[in-house]
């Protein structure tokens, strides 16, 4: 497959998505192809779920707000608990892992008032108390996922979480649109300008600052690892000292088998670790031996940790800001 202008549109396109007025027809000249295979192409891959949408990856509590939690919950209630936490619209991803914590899921609402509200009404839901896991400072989050192990990759400085400025009613009715995915038809960002009743230069526009300073992270195709074929993933999690925590996150956010990297607060003395990587592979053992790999490189064989291998993913979606 890496040959063929589908894999290219799964793995160049991520993060070099063209923000004109005719995106498709831009792809098709870049991959030597027409518009409608383009199109074509696109929609399948949705389809088959190997891609969940083309658009936005909005970077965390810079629109909107959102935390990790996770549930400690009894192996024989474990499917019941997450069939009342997937209800909820505001969880956009939750997994079954291997750990006493076995239940990790993302909340993701408008606001930080609206996100408590949420965890609060979640935690009633679930019937086990929540660790609540903020972001505190990031490394490395969502700028794409490489598919042929060799395509450069972009890792942000270290970068301290605050809070998410306002956005206005225009910038509201846009993310509402955006979160669901660009329409695949010739001209997408006119079709939102009209549904949101506002102008296809200022859409584009909009699109543009946002991605320049940061709101947006990337802007371009969003794969789905399991769907090709990468359905090993690990959280591994480690307990670094805080004056060292920036400087070996950033080291192992430039690691090529890191897909992200960041920092959250300890919950004593419950959950004592502050550093996470996710790390993803075609099978267990290779992300075994990466992981292994890479705390003997890097110096961190004594630094205590845990890895936590995802089991059953029990939902997995765009994240809902409006």
């Amino acid at each position: 497959m890496n040959n063929t202008f589908e894999f290219r549109l799964l793995n160049e396109f991520q993060r070099d998505f063209p923000l004109c007025p005719a995106p498709f027809a831009e792809l098709a000249a870049r991959l030597g192809v027409a518009e409608k295979a383009v199109l074509g192409a696109l929609d399948k891959l949705r389809r088959e779920g190997k891609i969940s949408r083309v658009g936005a990856v909005f970077a965390p509590k810079r629109i909107g707000a959102s935390t990790l939690a996770a549930i400690a919950a009894p192996p024989e209630r474990l499917d019941a608990v997450a069939r009342a936490i997937n209800r909820f619209p505001e969880v956009n991803h939750n997994y079954e892992r291997e750990h006493r914590y076995n239940l990790w899921f993302v909340v993701t609402a408008g606001s930080e008032s609206r996100l408590q509200a949420s965890l609060a009404a979640i935690e009633k839901a679930a019937g086990y108390p929540l660790l609540v896991l903020p972001l505190l400072e990031e490394y490395h989050i969502d700028l794409g996922f490489p598919l042929d192990g060799q395509t450069s990759k972009p890792t942000a400085a270290a970068h301290r979480i605050t809070p998410a400025a306002p956005v206005d009613e225009a910038g509201r009715r846009l993310v509402s649109v955006l979160q669901e995915g660009l329409p695949l038809f010739i001209r997408p960002f006119a079709l939102i300008a009209e549904r949101i009743g506002a102008s296809e230069s200022d859409v584009l526009s909009r699109i543009g600052r946002w991605l320049e300073d940061g709101a947006i992270k990337r802007f371009g195709v969003v794969v789905r690892h399991h769907e090709l074929g990468y359905r090993a993933n690990a959280m591994l999690v480690h307990d670094i000292a805080d004056d060292r925590i920036a400087e070996i996150g950033q080291t192992l956010a430039a690691e090529p088998a890191v897909t992200l990297c960041y920092r959250r607060p300890r919950i004593l003395p419950h959950w004592p670790y502050n550093l996470f990587c996710m790390i993803h592979g075609r099978e267990r053992g290779e992300v075994e031996a990466a992981i292994a790999d890479l705390r003997r490189r890097h110096g961190l064989e004594n630094a205590p940790h845990e890895v936590l291998f995802s089991l059953t993913r029990y939902k997995q979606q765009g994240a809902r800001y409006a």
